[in-house]
């Protein structure tokens, strides 16, 4: 069976709406955190064993606007590649090549992907989904890039009221000052 890996990068409180806040980025705004080594060697390695991405419809409407024309390597080649299956109620208006929607509970469709033949199936960003998929145990791996810093406002990964044992699989500590953490949920 596929296993369902969740990759997202957030600040050591769990803050994910803008990493630019907690992560180097370039002088434009809106651009995308910068890597160090480590970092995008962590990322080859988590994307290259994935062939299938859930997208949330928020963030499928947005990246579906930013990454085909996009130059951040490796992943804007495995993102504008991927099958990507976005889990929405109602049509696409983007097109982005390898997209499709899904529609059904949620749970059914993760059961269905894993069921498939294939590579891990991640999860990027659309933190909505994230976490009721995590809440619903329907998570097998965490992959977590954490930013060096606390306090920003927003969203966090994890909720209060959910409860899951994790197992850890590395703790990598990068130049830049992150940490790249793996789990297993239990």
């Amino acid at each position: 069976m596929r296993k369902v890996v969740l990759y997202t990068l957030m600040s050591l409180d769990g803050a994910v709406d803008d990493p630019g806040r907690y992560f180097r980025t370039g002088e434009e705004p809106g651009e995308v955190p910068e890597f160090d080594a480590l970092m995008v060697e962590n990322e080859e390695k988590v994307i290259g064993a994935q062939d299938a991405v859930l997208l949330g419809r928020r963030m499928y409407d947005e990246w579906s606007r930013y990454w085909p024309t996009a130059e951040e390597q490796p992943f804007a080649a495995f993102i504008n590649s991927v099958k990507k299956y976005v889990v929405t109620s109602t049509p696409l208006t983007h097109t982005w090549h390898n997209a499709e929607a899904v529609h059904g509970p949620v749970d059914e469709v993760v059961r269905d992907l894993r069921a498939q033949p294939g590579g891990d199936i991640g999860i990027h960003g659309s933190i909505e989904l994230a976490r009721s998929l995590f809440d619903a145990g329907l998570v097998d791996e965490l992959q977590l890039v954490v930013g060096p810093g606390v306090g920003w406002p927003g969203r966090r990964l994890f909720r209060t009221d959910t409860v899951r044992r994790l197992e850890l699989l590395s703790a990598v500590p990068t130049p830049s000052g992150s940490l790249l953490l793996g789990y297993r949920v239990l």
